[in-house]
């Protein structure tokens, strides 16, 4: 019986130390605070830093869903020319799951679109948090969701007609 406590015992993950989980915390709030604040400032590799290679950003139009590299052709020019985005996160919670090098957020941001919600994963690399898939939605409250079906109704009828095609 006590060596299948110590088995049982030696299968349970451990858990991190308060401390180590809020130290986590601030490293992955310095990261998204540091990727906003470089898009907000045209500072493309910066930006894209934050980025582990085998990222994904998923942007607010349903065509957008790039890898790190086609993200990178996108942004580009817009870098170059300084219209970039400034969001700034208002509201912001990171989870963390058994492993010690995984994590997920969500948040609200400020933004020239309003209030919008960025999510993702991050990961930690060779000692450093990455964003490894980040989701950019605009919130849209309930109350106005059937005008807005509405208004996208006719794009969005044409863009499932083309992707069920394929």
């Amino acid at each position: 019986m006590l060596c299948l406590v110590i088995v049982c015992l030696g299968c349970t993950p451990p858990q991190q130390h308060p401390t180590v989980v809020a130290n986590e915390r601030q490293a992955i709030a310095t990261l998204l605070n540091n990727f906003n604040a470089a898009a907000a400032s045209a500072n493309y590799t910066n930006y894209f830093n934050c980025f582990t290679n085998d990222a994904v950003f998923i942007g607010t139009d349903a065509t957008e869903s790039w890898t790190k590299k086609s993200f990178m052709l996108w942004a580009k020019p817009h870098f170059e020319a300084k219209k970039t985005w400034n969001f700034t996160a208002v509201k912001r919670t990171i989870y963390f799951g058994t492993s010690n090098n995984i994590a997920w957020f969500d948040e609200l941001l400020n933004t020239q679109m309003k209030i919008c919600r960025g999510s993702g994963v991050v990961v930690k690399q060779n000692n450093e948090w990455k964003i490894q898939h980040y989701v950019l939605s605009i919130t849209i409250p309930n109350s106005l969701s059937k005008v807005v079906v509405q208004q996208k109704a006719t794009f969005d009828d044409s863009l499932l007609r083309t992707i069920i095609a394929q």
